[in-house]
Parts: structure tokens; sequence; C-alpha cells
């Protein structure tokens, strides 16, 4: 059975990337706890636009945790308290009468705030954008089933595959890094025959830029913890895999060796 809460948010507020900004407290009050946390937020709005003021600005679009638009800080956690679970889907039943509810936008140097809880998140693009897709001229799609594939490798594929590019795992990152990222957006394509023909430059483009905008990976795992996709640390073992063979087969084709096997 449903219940209404009353809540008080501390909420940061930044009119701009130039402003320094602040936390602004305000009244939740008679939120119906079936809600999720932006349609709580949606209310607080409509209070706030109602007096006057301006609304607080969030970032969303599918609302049903598969583009990755919306996400921000709940009381020290990104995404909120519950794990696998983004924003637009984690619901107020997770939280009891009376609380106070810290929200702040992602912390990480390379996704600098817009507004209040919006962030850019346009190094990710770069990052695709250097590797992430396929660009041989195919043609028309093939049946799925004429291109064999080992279950386990397709399976593997799909896993990566699930990442929906947030940025929780970045803004959990006490290095912000951007590894677990990377790594899942390699992963799906290296894994799959129909990405084999550009693995190596593919790997070797994207980390060289995500390591232009983000800072190392030292294994604190945080980034899996708060992935809402479950995306494993396992994917950054593998990146690094193909990162290293990637280069050594650049110094072999200089030197004019055998490229080989790599796996």
């Amino acid at each position: 059975m449903s219940k209404n809460l009353n809540l008080t948010l501390r909420v940061w507020r930044q009119r701009g990337p130039a402003d320094s900004g602040a936390f602004g407290t305000y009244k939740a009050d008679g939120i119906n706890d079936d809600m999720s946390f932006l349609e709580m937020l949606d209310v607080v709005n409509e209070r706030l636009i109602g007096d006057g003021k301006d609304p607080i600005a969030f970032d969303h679009d599918c609302r049903e945790g598969i583009c990755g638009s919306c996400g921000f800080v709940i009381d020290g956690r990104p995404h909120g308290p519950q794990p696998g679970t983004t924003v637009c889907q984690l619901h107020m039943r997770h939280f009891n009468d009376g609380d106070d509810i810290t929200v702040e936008p992602w912390r990480a140097a390379a996704f600098p705030i817009i507004k209040d809880l919006v962030v850019s998140r346009a190094p990710f693009d770069k990052i695709i954008q250097a590797g992430g897709y396929i660009s041989a001229p195919t043609g028309a799609a093939r049946d799925a089933n004429s291109t064999l594939i080992p279950k386990p490798t397709a399976d593997l594929a799909f896993d990566a595959a699930a990442c929906i590019g947030c940025g929780a795992c970045v803004a959990a990152c006490p290095n912000g890094a951007a590894q677990l990222f990377t790594s899942a957006k390699i992963a799906h394509l290296n894994l799959l025959p129909q990405g084999q023909p550009e693995r190596w430059s593919r790997v070797t483009s994207m980390v060289e830029v995500m390591e232009s905008y983000f800072g190392s990976c030292t294994n604190y795992r945080e980034c899996e913890a708060v992935c809402p996709k479950g995306i494993s640390i396992d994917f950054i073992a593998k990146m690094n895999r193909d990162f290293l063979q990637a280069k050594f087969r650049d110094k072999k084709k200089l030197a004019g060796g055998p490229l080989g096997d790599a796996g």
C-alpha cells in the first residue's frame, strides 16, 4: 500500500559553468512513495514554477533505465542507494518519511557542470567517435543466424553492450577514470566477428582519447559497484590486453616483421 512522504532536499544549484554554485534547501511534502525520484523532482519543480522560482535542472529522456541521460549523486552515491538502478528507476519507497536527501551532480573534472544537476558528458562522445563503431560497408543487414558466434562470446558481448553511458563510473571513481565505460564500448565490438577488421585501431584510438580526458584506473572498483547495468571490471583487463597487443603489433609492423596472430 502506497503512502506519502515528507522530505527535505538539499540540491546543488548552479546557474552555469562559470558560477560557483551552492546547495539550496527545498521541502518535498506529500510525495507518493510509488513515484520515481525524477517524478518527485517533477513535483518539486511544479511547485517552484508556481512560486515564480527557477526549477531544478536535471537530465532525462526515456525514464526506463535505457538511455543513460539521467544521473546524479544521491546521498553520496551515484544513482542513489539501490544497486543496479538508474535514478529514473529509483522509487521513493526506498526512502523514509522525514528523510533529508542530498542531491548533487556528477563530480568529475571531465564532466563540467552546465546547470544544477546537468553535466556535459561530451568526452564520452569523443571516445565513441574515435572508434566505437564498425565502418566496413556491409550492405543490407544479414540474417542474424548467418554469422555463427559461440554463445559464451555472444553473451559476453551483450553484457558489455548493456552499458548506457550514464557516467556513474566516472563520478564514483576517486581518479575520475573512464576505463569501465571505454572498455565496455570496445569489448562489445572487439568480441564479435564484425569488429575484427578494426579491432586494433579501435582499441588504440579509443584508449588514447580516453586518456586525454580522464584519470587513470587504479582498481578501486567503485565503478563496478555503482554501475546500474552491472558492467564487470573484467572488461578493463580485456581492454588493457588488447591495447598492449595493438601497440606490439604497431612496433612489429614498423620493424617489418610478421604480425602473426595476437589472439
